[in-house]
């Protein structure tokens, strides 16, 4: 077992790994400001609990405190009411009128709603960062068949609260 993380070891790690980060939460957030204060909590978090934290795979563990931090930061605005438009995408054309982008949003609330934080994740990183279950093994430090069996439990309860067929791509084998 490694040492806890040192002071200086944190900051080499915030220089190192800190652009990393901020593309996770720029990802995640669709927010500039809000992905730049979630890239300083995520290194909050580090040195709030760096005695227990070891950084054998430092990219792993910060792109996923990274994760987490942003998943939290949504699920507060969400409950506060406070998710506004992207603001990239604001006055852009769309063929989508605001009632089908509302739909869009409840619809992935009620795929996510009962889903765990790390579920939540592995998800969001296997079908919108386009992770391979290698690098989700990695991360999560579990086995691929591991990675395989939560994502297809995950597709097979969405599917049954969207009432639609689980794609074969996570299928057996």
């Amino acid at each position: 077992m490694s040492e806890p993380i040192s002071h200086g070891e944190l900051a080499r790690l915030y220089r190192q790994y800190g652009p990393m980060v901020l593309r996770r939460c720029r990802f995640l957030l669709r927010d500039e400001e809000k992905a730049m204060d979630a890239l300083q909590d995520v290194f909050v978090e580090l040195v709030r609990h760096r005695d227990r934290l070891r950084a054998d795979f430092p990219s792993s563990l910060l792109y996923r405190i990274a994760t987490h931090v942003c998943l939290n930061l949504l699920r507060a605005a969400r409950r506060k009411g406070a998710l506004q438009e992207n603001e990239a995408f604001a006055g852009a054309p769309s063929h989508e009128s605001g009632y089908e982008r509302a739909e869009d949003r409840l619809l992935l609330d009620a795929v996510f709603e009962a889903e765990d934080s790390d579920t939540r994740a592995l998800a969001l990183m296997y079908h919108g960062d386009g992770m391979t279950l290698d690098e989700l093994a990695q991360v999560f430090r579990l086995s691929i068949s591991g990675v395989r069996k939560r994502l297809l439990k995950f597709q097979e309860r969405a599917s049954q609260r969207l009432r639609t067929p689980v794609p074969k791509e996570l299928g057996h084998g």
